[in-house]
């Protein structure tokens, strides 16, 4: 135990040394904040604010999310070639700050449907990039501690996200929706001004493909999706549950918030776990964790039980986003943008879904989470077959020695 702790510490004080870690941390952080700000209350925006139906509010992001997932894979593609993306993902992030002045002035579906549109399809060309920048940044500086560094980035872009929840809430007290809005978009802001004095490293493929690799794996990549698309419906529709069920929307703001506490320490952990056990078991462990959250949101569980399984749900967040971004960016060791651009394109195709599903059951009433509960369990038998397949295989080739 004091070994590991040591070797955490010393891996942390060989992470600051390296030029720039401290912008980047700081870049993806205050990025976390303006995005946490408005993500539990924009469902309810449309909804509240500018009086759209729930079908009209799930295609406003189901049509923007097709776009975000088109930019999104299409940049990953060709941005290998790119010697530089910091100019690519500043000209996304502008081009959000005129989407959200559109978005706020929404009168209506159209307008609503506009302003959303040119603030997500660059969205997930932002997040991905931004990673591929940061891994490239590590593999050449400090490629011993690469896989850690961009767990430790991925969770200061979590706390920051989580911290912005608190600020979401008490904007939406002090300023209502209004507030909230602007609060996004200083986020964007924020951005932008921090990449503009960070100084890109120019990519060096030998160095770009440095590092452990894992072998490509569909089927594992088939059931990351059902993780993520169990997640995508808990990001949506428990917010409107708890509003549905306690009255009072700032309370999804505080329920998420919890979650901050324990997210750098959870990714932390999961990462060194990952390197030991492997990431594939590591993720089956935070599955189990998603199993057990979502039955206690079936169950019609009080407030109070709301907050107490937070930490259980934390942990599995930790490792779908810390984690296995990691194993799905490792199948590409050779093509950073794709990699990254691809574990978002996941991300972005499990929202999609996870959208659309629970139109089959009317309302916002808990029983939706029957369908995350299911995608899981299905996940898990999908990962555990695969581990058990692999451990036979093993077992058959040491027989055969």
């Amino acid at each position: 135990m004091e070994q590991d702790e040591m070797r955490i510490a010393e891996d942390l004080k060989r992470f600051f040394q390296v030029a720039e870690s401290g912008r980047m941390l700081l870049t993806l952080f205050c990025y976390g904040i303006g995005m946490g700000t408005l993500a539990p209350m924009n469902a309810i925006y449309m909804s509240d604010s500018i009086g759209l139906s729930k079908g009209e509010v799930v295609s406003i992001f189901v049509v923007s999310l097709l776009l975000n997932m088109g930019t999104t894979i299409t940049v990953g593609l060709f941005s290998d070639k790119l010697r530089s993306r910091k100019k690519l993902v500043i000209a996304a992030a502008s081009l959000c700050l005129v989407g959200l002045l559109i978005y706020m002035r929404a009168e209506g579906y159209t307008q609503a449907l506009i302003g959303m549109c040119v603030v997500s399809a660059p969205s997930g060309l932002i997040m991905g990039q931004l990673f591929a920048i940061s891994r490239n940044h590590f593999a050449r500086l400090a490629g011993d501690i690469l896989e850690m560094a961009q767990i430790w980035l991925r969770a200061a872009y979590s706390v920051g996200f989580f911290c912005g929840l608190l600020v979401g809430a008490n904007l939406y007290l002090i300023a209502t929706f209004q507030g909230v809005l602007w609060g996004n978009f200083t986020g964007y802001a924020m951005l932008v001004l921090l990449l503009l004095f960070y100084r890109e490293r120019v990519e060096d493929k030998k160095q770009a493909s440095s590092g452990a690799s894992e072998p490509f794996s569909f089927i594992m990549l088939i059931a990351l999706l059902l993780l993520a698309c169990a997640d995508a419906i808990r990001g949506l529709y428990l917010p409107l549950v708890v509003k549905s069920l306690f009255g009072k929307p700032e309370y999804m703001s505080y329920i998420w918030s919890t979650q901050a506490v324990f997210e750098l320490l959870f990714m932390t952990i999961a990462g060194y776990w990952a390197a030991k056990y492997g990431s594939r078991k590591i993720i089956l462990l935070g599955g189990l964790g998603a199993l057990l959250t979502y039955s206690v949101y079936v169950l019609h569980s009080p407030l109070i039980v709301f907050f107490l399984i937070q930490p259980i749900y934390s942990f599995f967040v930790s490792i779908l986003y810390g984690v296995a971004m990691g194993y799905v960016q490792r199948m590409f060791a050779g093509r950073t943008g794709f990699g990254a651009s691809l574990y978002v394109f996941i991300s972005l195709t499990a929202s999609l879904i996870g959208y659309l599903l629970p139109l089959f059951i009317e309302g916002y009433d808990s029983s939706i989470f029957i369908i995350p509960l299911v995608l899981v369990f299905v996940s898990i038998v999908i990962i555990s077959t695969v581990l058990i397949r692999e451990r036979n295989s093993s077992n058959l080739v040491q027989t055969h020695i």
